[in-house]
C-alpha cells in the first residue's frame, strides 16, 4: 500500500469528538486495506487498560487498536495521567509509573525535554511498523500559555510531519469564533500542518449550513473536510465517565435490574458497557440510598482512590444500604477496589493512597487489603475451574489494573472466584450472591455474565440468547467508519496524506 503521511486530529476544545473521530478513521484505514494505529502522545483519564506486556495505556487508545485491529501497545500512549485529586496525579509513562505530580510540578519546564524525547521515540517506533499513523491531541490546539510545555498538540505534529484536521464541536455554538481563533492563534510553521476543518456533532439539516462551510474556508484559508452528524445509534466506549449518572434508575419489568455505585473516584467504568446493550439487563449508576433498593444486582467498581471511596460510602449511608440489599436477596459483586471495599478491612500503613491507614470494609468478604507501592498491571486468562481453564470455548480473558495485595483472613478457608492460566488464583467467592475480582474485563465475557445473571432466571419476560460483546463491538466500528465515510470528503483526505510536503 501507499504510504500516507501521519494524520492528527486536533480540537478546538475538550470533548470536540477527537477519540471517536480518531477510532473512526482507524477503522476506515483498516477497511481500505491499510495498516493503521493510534498515537496520542499525553492521556490524562482514570479509564485505563493493560497491554499483553502487562502494561498500561489509557482505554482511548486501547479502543482505537481495536478499531485498527491491532493489539495495543504503550507505543500508542507513552504518557498517561491519572488524576488523584484536584490538582496531581499518577504520573505513568511507557507503561509504568513514575510517581505522583501536581499539575504545578508537572507543567513546568525543567525536565519536560526527556519527557518530550520519551514521546517523540515512542511514535518513531509505532511509525516505522504502521500505516498511517492516526493522532490525537489533546484539549485545545492554541492553548498559548502552555505552548513551551506542550507535548502532544502541535510540537508533535511537527515532529511527525504530520497533516492536521481542526475538529470543532458544532453542537455547542461558537463554531466560527473557535475555528477561526484556533488557527490564527498557531504560529506560522504551526499553521502550514493544519490541512482541514472536520465540523462535528451537526443537527439538524446540513444543507442549511452549505454557506457555512464556504464562509469557514474564506476566514480560515482551510477546507472544510467534512460536516458529520451527531449519532444516537452508534455505541463506542466513552473515555469520560461524565454522563453515567443521567442513566435511568427506574427498575423495569421482564429485566434483571443492575446497579453500579457511582463513586467519587470510579475507574474503569467501561466494565460495565456490556451490561448496558444486554437485552437481559437494565443498568443504572447511582449512589442513592432508595434506588439501591431497587437493584437485584449492585456492582462495585473499581476505584483510583479506594480509602477514600469506603469512607464516603460509609459516610453518605451507601455501605448500610449495600448491606440491607444484600441481605434482602440481592447479589453484590466488586471488581478491583470494589472488591476491596468488600473484605473485613483495607489497610495502607505505608500511606500509599492518602493519610487513612486503616478501615473496615463492608464485611461482605472474609479477606484483608494491604495497598502497595507497586503496580499490578497484567492480561490474564482465567475460567471457574481447571476444566474451563484448559477448555477453549469456556476459558476467560481479563486484565488486571491494580495497587495492593488481597488474602483471607485468619481462620477463613480457601475461596476463589476464579483460577488463573500461571496456576494462581483471583478473587473470592461466598456463594452466586456474594463474590469479588481483581480482573477489569470479567464482564465482556458472556458465560461470566450468564452466570451473574442465572440466579434472577425467572425474572425474564423472554430468554434472549447470551449477549456476543465482541461481535456487538465489531459492529459499531464498522458503523461509525460508515457514519464518518458518509459525511467525510475521503477522496480529499487520501490527497492531503499523500501530497509531497
Amino acid at each position: 500500500m501507499e504510504k500516507l503521511h501521519p494524520i492528527m486530529f486536533a480540537g478546538t476544545g475538550s470533548d470536540v469528538g477527537k477519540s471517536i473521530i480518531a477510532a473512526a478513521f482507524c477503522r476506515i484505514f483498516l477497511q481500505d486495506g491499510y495498516h493503521p494505529a493510534p498515537f496520542k502522545a499525553q492521556n490524562m483519564a482514570l479509564n485505563s487498560f493493560a497491554t499483553s506486556e502487562g502494561l498500561e495505556i489509557g482505554r482511548a487508545q486501547a479502543v482505537q487498536a481495536e478499531a485498527a485491529g491491532v493489539p495495543c501497545h504503550t507505543d500508542m500512549n507513552p504518557l498517561l495521567l491519572k488524576p488523584q485529586s484536584d490538582h496531581t496525579s499518577q504520573v505513568v509513562l511507557n507503561g509504568r509509573p513514575i510517581g505522583n505530580r501536581s499539575a504545578y510540578e508537572y507543567f513546568r519546564k525543567e525536565g519536560r525535554e526527556e519527557l518530550r524525547q520519551e514521546v517523540c521515540s515512542a511514535f518513531d517506533r509505532l511509525a516505522s511498523r504502521y500505516n498511517p499513523v492516526v493522532m490525537e491531541g489533546a484539549g485545545s490546539i492554541s492553548e498559548i500559555n502552555l505552548r513551551d510545555t506542550d507535548l502532544v498538540n502541535m510540537p508533535m505534529a511537527i515532529h511527525a510531519k504530520a497533516d492536521v484536521i481542526l475538529v470543532a464541536d458544532i453542537d455547542r455554538g461558537g463554531v466560527f469564533a473557535s475555528a477561526y481563533g484556533s488557527v490564527m492563534l498557531l504560529r506560522p510553521e504551526e499553521r502550514e500542518r493544519v490541512k482541514g476543518i472536520l465540523i462535528n456533532k451537526f443537527r439538524g439539516d446540513i444543507r442549511l449550513f452549505e454557506s457555512g462551510v464556504k464562509m469557514l474556508e474564506e476566514l480560515c484559508g482551510i477546507p472544510v473536510v467534512g460536516v458529520v452528524p451527531y449519532y444516537k445509534d452508534i455505541y463506542i466506549e466513552e473515555e469520560d465517565s461524565v454522563a453515567l449518572a443521567t442513566k435511568s434508575v427506574r427498575a423495569e419489568r421482564g429485566k434483571v435490574n443492575v446497579a453500579v455505585i457511582l463513586l467519587r473516584h470510579l475507574s474503569n467504568f467501561t466494565d460495565f458497557n456490556v451490561l448496558e446493550r444486554d437485552p437481559r439487563v437494565h443498568l443504572f449508576y447511582t449512589n442513592n440510598v432508595e434506588e439501591l433498593a431497587k437493584a437485584d444486582i449492585i456492582l462495585l467498581p473499581g476505584s483510583k482512590s479506594t480509602l477514600d471511596d469506603l469512607y464516603e460510602l460509609r459516610r453518605n449511608g451507601v455501605a448500610q444500604a449495600i448491606l440491607r440489599a444484600h441481605r434482602e436477596g440481592a447479589t453484590v459483586m466488586g471488581i478491583c477496589g470494589g472488591y476491596q471495599m468488600m473484605g473485613q478491612e483495607v489497610l495502607d500503613p505505608d500511606h500509599v493512597e492518602g493519610d487513612i491507614e486503616r478501615l473496615p470494609g463492608l464485611g461482605l468478604l472474609p479477606i484483608s487489603t494491604q495497598m502497595m507501592g507497586e503496580k499490578i498491571t497484567r492480561q490474564v486468562k482465567f475460567g471457574f475451574n481447571e476444566e474451563s481453564l484448559f477448555n477453549e470455548e469456556l476459558r476467560m480473558t481479563g486484565y488486571e489494573i491494580h495497587m495492593g495485595t488481597t488474602v483471607p483472613i485468619e481462620g477463613a478457608p480457601a475461596s476463589p472466584l476464579n483460577i488463573l492460566e500461571d496456576g494462581s488464583t483471583d478473587g473470592y467467592f461466598v456463594d452466586s450472591t456474594c463474590m469479588g475480582t481483581y480482573i477489569h474485563g470479567i464482564l465482556d465475557n458472556p458465560q461470566f455474565v450468564d452466570f451473574l445473571l442465572q440466579p434472577f432466571a425467572d425474572k425474564l419476560s423472554e430468554t434472549p440468547e447470551t449477549f456476543d460483546y465482541h461481535r456487538f463491538k465489531e459492529e459499531q466500528y464498522d458503523k461509525l467508519a460508515r457514519h464518518v465515510r458518509k459525511h467525510v470528503n475521503m477522496p480529499l483526505i487520501y490527497q492531503i496524506l499523500t501530497e509531497k510536503s
